[in-house]
């Protein structure tokens, strides 16, 4: 969440940065709450003042004998006073605390303005694409001509937009999740973690997903716990309410989970094969650092989920999303898109943000840069590193050859076993 008294300070920064994310928000309802809380606490701090007084007056009075019912019908009716100030104080912190947690994160100053995809700047763009001679297929109907991809099945199981990995696709998967946490856990100095895949509902409004997308969470009601959506939810609250030392930074962990969204109203043309599934497989990459490696950090972060997309020789592009793509908690973000050849298009595997110290004060996580100076918020980061499905989606689309198999990486063949993936 915002600093209030950012928001107290610089209400039209805020509007604006609201308004560039296309969130707009009723800021002058919070600020009006705000300002009727603080009367309030001002007149409580004064009555609290007044009862101290009158306290001392009657224990004066009771020593010299003085009579001092006059008194004590004044305290009665002061803590009458006292007490509708306190209640109506914590139903303003309560409407205050909602509001405050459906104002987003501004964008960076360095965030392109505009509303879509289109405004996107591209930064960079690696790899050549394919050159046959022969029709390429689209991954769904190559995985299900291999007997990898089994979309009926999953269908019959769980609904629509479920699929079952069957042979390969399995071994393929799990190959990838294997490849991806030994470069990151080796070669970029990552913590893994198994967490749960059940997450409390303080620890989803925590990084940003609650209140506002509860409607794309499936959720367990008996307990009110959700699936998570993405590992950054367990990864980012593991220091929930903590206090680090400096030398305790930066912190670098890594996840591999299933992802649970339902994403109700968002297809449109993507409604065949991989590209947009209710649950999948992830390998998550978060990081607390202190304010002043996060920009560092975040161009770390990017190139970390970038080596994987050049180790499987996958053509891709970067792009820094302007103001009105960026989700609701980030500050900034690049999209790592890969190229998928038989569908021509650029798929996204990998978003890269961070988040400034937006999710630390939701979690009030806290760190003290030196011995005696004052605690400060930390900020948060993470990426993909990288998303499942559409990286299978380019693995099958940019290695497929005319006998209707698939060529495997390089770099997988150890972790899978072969070299082609081919019908059993």
């Amino acid at each position: 969440m915002l600093d209030l008294k950012f928001i107290r300070n610089h209400p039209e920064s805020v509007r604006q940065g609201a308004l560039a994310k296309n969130r707009p928000i009723d800021l002058d309802q919070f600020l009006r709450l705000d300002d009727e809380k603080r009367q309030l606490q001002s007149h409580l701090e004064n009555g609290l003042h007044q009862k101290n007084q009158l306290t001392r007056q009657i224990h004066r009075y009771k020593q010299t004998g003085e009579p001092f019912d006059k008194l004590l019908s004044d305290i009665h009716s002061l803590n009458q006073t006292i007490k509708d100030h306190q209640i109506k104080i914590r139903q303003l912190d309560q409407q205050l605390n909602d509001l405050l947690l459906k104002i987003p994160n501004l964008p960076h100053p360095s965030v392109p303005a505009g509303t879509t995809a289109a405004d996107n700047v591209i930064i960079k763009e690696w790899g050549e694409s394919i050159q046959v001679d022969f029709p390429l297929k689209p991954h769904w109907e190559l995985g299900q001509r291999l007997g990898i991809l089994d979309f009926e099945s999953g269908s019959q199981l769980a609904g629509p937009f479920f699929i079952n990995f069957k042979g390969w696709g399995a071994q393929l998967e799990r190959a990838l999740i294997n490849f991806m946490l030994d470069l990151h856990i080796q070669t970029h100095s990552y913590l893994e973690v198994s967490p749960p895949y059940l997450a409390k509902r303080e620890s989803l409004v925590g990084t940003g997903q609650l209140p506002l997308m509860e409607q794309e969470m499936y959720r367990l009601e008996r307990d009110d716990l959700f699936l998570i959506p993405t590992a950054e939810v367990p990864l980012t609250n593991l220091h929930r309410d903590e206090i680090l030392s400096a030398e305790q930074l930066p912190l670098k962990y890594v996840a591999a989970t299933p992802c649970f969204r339902r994403e109700a109203g968002t297809y449109g043309r993507e409604t065949r094969g991989l590209i947009r599934i209710h649950q999948f497989d992830k390998v998550e990459l978060v990081q607390i650092v202190e304010p002043e490696q996060a920009e560092e950090a975040l161009e770390m972060l990017r190139q970390e989920a970038e080596q994987v997309l050049q180790l499987l020789e996958l053509p891709y592009r970067v792009s820094l999303l302007c103001a009105g793509e960026l989700s609701f908690a980030a500050a900034k973000s690049y999209d790592l898109e890969v190229w998928a050849a038989a569908i021509q298009r650029n798929l996204e595997v990998s978003t890269c943000s961070h988040f400034g110290d937006f999710q630390a004060r939701r979690i009030n996580l806290r760190y003290r840069p030196a011995r005696g100076e004052k605690l400060c918020y930390v900020h948060t980061l993470n990426a993909s590193g990288l998303a499942l499905p559409r990286t299978m989606i380019a693995i099958l689309e940019n290695y497929q050859t005319e006998e209707g198999t698939v060529m495997v990486p390089k770099v997988l063949q150890k972790y899978l076993g072969t070299a082609v993936i081919k019908s059993r």
